[in-house]
Parts: structure tokens; C-alpha cells; sequence
């Protein structure tokens, strides 16, 4: 076989893409951001000068930008004011503020003060007043989005925080925490989406899917930049290459562009095993929306069609529908981060902002608390364009979600990780391997803090409990902020904040210290530690979500639970009663006393496999848990599993015996060795001539009525010469046909984008077909240029 690139159909596709981009309208975003040095340059009796940025990427129309910066004191009082009007159009616009600091008029004596920026954007063509009572008046009465941008300022010099205790090792947290610490960025973007652009060249959002750099140059970049772990985060409605809707598109391309980027990440890792390569969805719009990560999902989201009226997606979400997204991630175990998230106008649910729901609180995991500018090309760590939503996540946390603070670049040109010094860390147990599972094991418990400065970490403890966790408490609540710096750096501020989830109020500081000891009130509450270092770099810990018992007693009261199952084959429901006078947390489920699977909201339910266990009788205990650590465990009750033998229904699975029971084209089914079989000698290959053609290769198979369970699987390599990240030139079709050979099903649609060096298993349940005679039938369809090799082996088709 000879392989030819296929450059000048690479470039054609890729102007069709662009051309295809009718509307940017989803992507429009306001910017504001502030850079305010933290000190003053010696001998500057503490003047220094504050660079406001203002931008509105693809405005439609001439914009009016009104703001107002302010320098408060540690009181809270505005020491100086400025206000103005910008006119913005097509180009980013900066304006400089010197600040004479101190002088006869502001004695100003030492402390912490705040540079705060409020600014918001209107049409130009209104007529906007610019006077500084008019700026004023227009920004307290805005029913629109607001920006805020609030940084710290040091005045004079800040007395040493000497209980700040050193006691972290770069490598791991306190040595009495059993964790190792790994940085890194949870949020950027490829030319899967609109990222990836040349440095030299990258002045913005690129267009779909033209940018010069896939997921896995994302990856290397990061891993030679030092990072641990890089997550590129995709925008779900630019999988068809527009930002608006591409009514031409082809969903199997958009599906499959997605799968790709999950096989780059699986095939890194493999090939990188002290590096993490995630990939993921972006989901949403800003406009009338809010951008946020979903960590783990295995199928593209989206609400586009096309003119035939087909989901561009793998699965429905309707657009700016949080509640619902959320019930979605909640039952897929999905994990989720509301990414450069504003206190206004973003996540609404029932009309409000940030708007609570249960299963929201399930699922949001992270609220990205800093970010540096998404079109920064600066490769030094040193872009001063950074934005600060720590507002907003803390209305997150008064509204009750359980987040703790991330902090990433949005990288859209290739500079993935280098823009600044700042990123996100995870704690994971050490001795365990720096996988996926481990990885959203700790995002899962909040393990988690942010930081603008790469080597200096952060680790909040309360009464021993580890930062991220919910516990209940009676009596004094000891707060220690564990700070390390691996570079010599020195803390200017220490400080511990305190909120009530679900007030919908006002976080409060707790304490200026590192280390506190305070009587909670009874209820709720939560706490986190910020650190700020003498060259103004912030740490953000994860929070503690604390109950107190009333009345110093406590809670010790246990639930009460009772357990029940549905079913005796296949998958058995099991089912749980619990009570408590507080609420419960959690149950478990226990089968012959061992754990089988935990429900973390009612109604308490399993869907147990029970495949793994033999026919015959066995015991089902459940057990409940509520916030204050009381258990109980439901009396055990008796269950029958009664599966049917497993039965293997393809006959020659494995090709050894060649193309006995098998329809295929002509020399598909092969002993060839320039392509290795997955096991034994033979295997089927379907295309990898390098020009157009069809092959195909089927057997028919009865599937038996009383079947519990039926599952397709087989081993899949995909040898490819295509170089494109972006375009599926060749497929193979995974389908279900009848006996006359009409489709009934595509289960799924694989290509060039999903190549790799080594077979990856492939399952499918094929339940919805007992009592059918269906045919497992591949279709390999090649292009016209480019070689694409579909070889497939060990075919199963295992019923019970």
C-alpha cells in the first residue's frame, strides 16, 4: 500500500469550514480587566499607574464603555475615584491611570487596599453621557451585565505573618496528609474548536477548526512547559465548524471529531504516563448563557441541527438550560467548572444568576476564580491581562454549591500554560498513579486550590479534616492555612473567609492570620484560606463546608434505612428507605457485605450488574450516612440472581479458521502480516488502498428472547496517512441490519480522526434486539487519495 497526502483537499475543507461561519453572535463577550501592581516602585511614596482593558470581540455595533475605578482602604472607603467613557469598536482599547499614592491630600496609612473596576458596555449610537455622576448613576441602574475586577494593593509595609507555617514540600502536601500535589491547566482550547493559532499571528478566536495546532501539540506544548495535567476544553457548538450553526454539517463528522480527541488523550497518556491529557466540552454561549467545563463526558452535547432537521451532537441539551444540563451531569457522573463566571446575567436558573439546584451542587465541582487573557500570545509567564471572578464565586458558594477555587488560562493561541505563572493544583493520594480516575476522584472531593505563582502551594485544614471535605462539628474549629513556596516566596497577607451555603448573602473575612481558632455558630458554613505573597500573587484554598451542632451536643442521632431489590437477572434495582432527623448524605450498597455502589441523592437506588455473581441466593444490606458521620445499616435482606448461562453467538470470532460464517469483500479477511492481528494470525482489514473504496464485512446472528443482557464487542485498530486533526476523510460504520439488510441502527461511525498504534476494545449493548436475527455489519469507506486502514478482530456477541 502507498501512502500520498492530501494537503489541497486539507485546505479546501478548511475554507469551506470558514465560510460556513454565517454568525459569531454566540461568542460575543464584553471584557473588562484591570492590572494594579500590588506594590509601588521604591521611593514612589506609593504611586503607581493601573492599566484598564477593555474589549468586545465581533461587536455588531459601536460600543460605549462607561467605568469607574476606585481605590478603597481596609475600611472600605473610597480614597479615589476615577470615571469615564470609552469609545470601542474593533480593537481592544487600554486606558492609564497614574495614581500619585500618598501625598498631603491621602496620608494613607499602611495596610491592604483595593483597586476595584466596575465597567459595563452599551451601543454607541445611544448617546451615552460621560460625565463621572452620569457613569455613576448608569452603572448602579444596570439590569445588564456589569464586569468587576478587584486586586489587592499594598500601602506601606505589612507586618510578617510568622504563623504562617512552612510545612509543604513542593512534591506533597503536609507531611501528615498523605497527598501529592500536580499543576496544571483545566482550561484551553485546539483547533478542535476555535484555538490553536500561531502564535505570530494570533490576535483573537480563531475560526473553527482552522487553527494550526490539535489536542495533542496542546498536550506536548504543556508537558514541556512542566505542567502535569492540561485539559482542552472544546467548545460543544463549534463541532459542526461554525459558531453559529453550519446547517450542512454532517453530525458523524462532528461525533467523531469529538471521539478523536478523547483517543488523542487516552493514546498521550498511554504513551506519557506522568502526564495527564484531558479532553472535554466548553458547554454554552456567553451571550445570554455562561461558559462552563464538563470534565468526563464521553458523548458531545449540543442543541444544533442541520437543514435535515439532525442533532449535531451526541445528545440533546437545550440551549442556556443549566437546570436541566445539570440533572444530566448529575445522573452521568459527569464533573463540571463554571469557567470566568460573572455575578450577573450567567448559569441562570429560575431567573437568577448562579441559581441553585441540587443536582447543580452535584455536579459543579470548580468555579475558576482567575484567568489571563484568552488571546495572550506571551510565552514568559509574564501576561499582565488578568481577570479575577472571585465575586462570582462567591455567590456561588452563598447560593450552596460546593466549588472550590480553580485557576487556568483559556489559552486559545499555542502558548498553552506559559501565559502566566498560575495554576491549578490537585492533590491525589500518594502512591496512587496520576490517572483519570484518580484525577476526578479529587475533583469530586474538592481536593483542589489555585494559585498565581506555580511553585507555592496551599492546603487548608480544619480540626484535621482536609480542605474540600463537609463534616459536622461541636466546639471550637481550629483553621490552619498551610503555605509552602518551593522559590523562597514570603506571605504578605493571610487570611480566612466565611460564608453560610445557601443564604444567598455576603462572604465575610473570618481572620487576618494563618492560623484561627473560632466557635462556629449553629448551622451551616463554609470557610477558605487566601493567601496573598509579598509580590502580589493570591492563593485560593479549597473551602470546608462545616455544620455546628446545636446546642454544642451535636448531632447523634443515626438513620434509619431498610433495603429492597427488583429484579433476579441482568441488571437488579436495588432500592433503599432512608430517614433522618437531620437529612442523610449517603447510602451504600452492600451485596454478601461487600460494597457494591453508593447513591449520593434520593431517591437512594443501584443498578446492580449481576452478572458478577453467581446464580443462587445472596444478601443485600444498605447503609446510611448523614452529615454528621452517624451510620446505621438496614437489616440484610435476600435476593436470587438467576442469569442464564453466558452464551458467545459469533461463530469464528476471531477469523482463524478464515471466511467461514462470515460475508465479506473480497480479500478483507486476511492473514496478511503487514498488519498484525489482535490475536492469532487473521483478522479482518477493511480499506488502507489509498484510494476510493467501499468494503464490507457482516454475520448474522440470532439473539435468544429470554436474554437478560447481550453485548457486541471487538478489538479496533486504525492505521491512517491522513495528517489532519480535523477532517474524517475515511469511516467505518458500526451498524445493525436485519436479515434483508436494511439498517435498523449505526452504532457508532469511526475515522481517520480516531487513528492509534495499538487495538482499543469497542462495546455495545445490543439488548434492544432480542428475539431478532440482525446482521453485525462493518462498512469501510475510503477516499479518494490518503490511505486508511479499518482492521477489526476478535468480534464477541455475548448474551445471559
Amino acid at each position: 500500500m502507498t501512502f500520498a497526502f492530501r494537503k489541497l483537499a486539507l485546505a479546501a475543507a478548511l475554507a469551506t469550514i470558514g465560510t460556513a461561519q454565517a454568525s459569531i453572535a454566540d461568542h460575543q463577550e464584553f471584557e473588562a480587566t484591570l492590572h494594579a501592581p500590588y506594590r509601588a516602585a521604591a521611593g514612589a511614596n506609593e504611586a503607581r499607574s493601573f492599566k484598564l482593558e477593555f474589549s468586545f470581540p465581533h461587536a455588531e455595533h459601536a460600543q460605549a464603555v462607561s467605568w469607574v475605578l476606585e481605590v478603597v482602604d481596609p475600611k472600605g472607603n473610597v480614597v479615589e475615584r476615577w470615571a469615564g467613557v470609552e469609545q470601542l469598536k474593533d480593537k481592544p482599547v487600554s486606558v492609564n491611570i497614574d495614581w500619585a499614592g500618598r501625598n498631603r491630600r491621602n496620608a494613607l496609612p499602611d495596610g491592604i487596599y483595593k483597586a476595584r473596576l466596575r465597567a459595563m458596555s452599551e451601543d454607541a449610537q445611544r448617546g451615552i453621557a460621560s460625565g463621572a455622576d452620569a457613569v455613576l448613576r448608569r452603572l448602579a441602574a444596570a439590569k445588564g451585565e456589569v464586569e468587576e475586577q478587584e486586586w489587592e494593593i499594598a500601602i506601606g509595609q505589612q507586618q510578617a505573618k510568622a504563623d504562617a507555617p512552612a510545612t509543604m514540600s513542593i512534591a506533597a502536601a503536609p507531611a501528615s496528609l498523605p497527598y501529592t500535589v500536580y499543576f496544571g491547566n483545566l482550561h484551553s482550547q485546539t483547533n478542535h474548536s476555535d484555538g490553536g493559532g500561531e502564535l505570530a499571528s494570533c490576535v483573537g478566536a480563531q475560526n473553527p477548526q482552522s487553527g494550526a495546532y490539535s489536542p495533542t501539540d496542546a498536550f506536548n506544548f504543556a508537558k514541556s512547559r512542566g505542567l502535569d495535567f492540561l485539559m482542552a476544553s472544546e467548545h460543544n457548538h463549534m463541532y459542526d465548524g461554525s459558531d453559529s450553526t453550519n446547517t450542512s454539517a454532517d453530525p458523524a463528522t462532528a461525533k467523531a471529531l469529538y471521539q478523536s480527541g478523547l483517543s488523542m488523550a487516552a493514546n498521550f497518556n498511554a504513551a506519557n504516563p506522568d502526564f495527564l491529557a484531558i479532553y472535554g466540552m466548553e458547554w454554552g454561549v456567553i451571550s445570554n448563557g455562561g461558559h462552563m467545563n464538563i470534565f468526563n463526558s464521553n458523548e458531545l452535547l449540543g442543541w444544533e441541527s442541520n437543514s435535515s432537521g439532525q442533532l449535531i451532537a451526541d445528545t440533546y441539551t437545550a440551549k442556556s438550560d443549566y437546570a436541566s444540563l445539570y440533572t444530566l451531569m448529575k445522573q452521568r457522573g459527569w464533573l463540571g467548572q463554571f469557567n470566568h463566571p460573572s455575578t450577573s446575567g450567567q448559569f441562570i436558573v429560575n431567573g437568577v444568576p448562579l441559581g441553585y439546584t441540587a443536582d447543580g451542587d452535584e455536579a459543579m465541582a470548580l468555579c475558576e476564580v482567575m484567568n489571563t487573557s484568552a488571546f495572550s500570545t506571551n510565552t514568559s509567564e509574564t501576561e499582565t491581562s488578568r481577570s479575577n471572578y472571585e465575586g462570582a464565586c462567591k455567590k456561588a458558594l452563598e447560593a450552596g454549591y460546593h466549588v472550590a477555587f480553580s485557576t487556568d488560562q483559556d489559552n486559545h493561541c499555542a502558548n498553552w500554560g506559559a501565559s502566566y505563572t498560575n495554576r491549578t493544583g490537585v492533590l491525589i493520594p500518594s502512591g496512587t498513579a496520576l490517572s483519570t480516575t484518580a484525577f476526578m476522584d479529587a475533583i469530586r472531593a474538592r481536593r483542589v486550590f489555585a494559585t498565581m505563582d506555580k511553585t507555592s502551594q496551599l492546603v487548608l485544614t480544619a480540626n484535621g479534616h482536609m480542605m474540600g471535605e463537609r463534616f459536622s462539628n461541636t466546639g471550637t474549629l481550629n483553621l490552619v492555612a498551610n503555605f509552602s513556596s518551593s522559590s523562597g516566596k514570603t506571605v504578605s497577607t493571610s487570611e480566612f473567609y466565611e460564608g453560610v451555603p445557601g443564604r444567598n448573602g455576603t462572604v465575610t473575612l473570618l481572620a487576618s492570620s494563618a492560623n484561627t481558632t473560632i466557635t462556629p455558630t449553629d448551622g451551616a458554613h463554609f470557610y477558605y484560606a487566601k493567601v496573598t505573597q509579598s509580590d502580589g500573587n493570591i492563593l485560593w484554598s479549597a473551602p470546608v463546608w462545616v455544620t455546628q451542632g446545636a446546642g454544642g451536643g451535636g448531632d447523634t442521632t443515626a438513620p434509619t434505612v431498610s433495603a429492597s431489590s427488583s429484579g433476579s437477572s441482568g441488571t437488579i434495582t436495588f432500592t433503599a428507605n432512608a430517614s433522618d432527623n437531620v437529612g442523610v448524605t449517603k447510602v451504600e450498597f452492600y451485596v454478601d457485605g461487600v460494597l457494591k455502589g453508593t447513591d449520593t441523592a434520593s431517591p437512594w437506588t443501584y443498578a446492580f450488574n449481576s452478572s458478577g455473581v453467581s446464580n443462587g441466593t445472596h444478601s443485600l444490606t444498605a447503609k446510611a450516612y448523614d452529615a454528621a458521620g452517624n451510620s446505621a445499616t438496614s437489616a440484610a435482606v435476600n435476593f436470587s440472581v438467576n442469569n442464564v448461562t453466558a452464551q458467545q453467538l459469533v461463530l469464528n470470532s476471531g477469523f482463524e479458521s478464515g471466511a467461514t460464517n462470515w460475508t465479506a469483500t473480497s480479500g478483507v479477511i486476511t492473514n496478511d502480516a503487514t498488519e498484525s492481528a489482535h490475536t492469532g494470525t487473521w483478522k479482518a482489514w477493511l480499506n488502507g488502498y489509498g484510494s476510493a473504496h467501499t468494503d464490507t464485512l457482516y454475520q448474522q446472528v440470532s439473539i435468544p428472547s429470554t436474554a437478560a443482557t447481550a453485548t457486541l464487542s471487538f478489538y479496533l485498530l486504525i492505521d491512517s496517512a491522513e495528517t489532519t486533526s480535523t477532517q474524517a476523510y475515511d469511516t467505518l460504520k458500526v451498524q445493525v441490519r436485519n436479515s434483508s439488510g436494511t439498517v435498523l441502527a449505526t452504532l457508532a461511525t469511526y475515522s481517520n480522526l480516531n487513528k492509534g498504534t495499538s487495538y482499543v476494545q469497542r462495546t455495545f449493548d445490543m439488548s434492544a434486539y432480542k428475539g431478532q436475527t440482525v446482521r453485525i455489519y462493518f462498512e469501510g469507506v475510503e477516499g479518494t487519495s490518503v490511505a486508511t486502514s479499518f482492521i477489526v478482530d476478535d468480534v464477541t456477541l455475548n448474551v445471559q
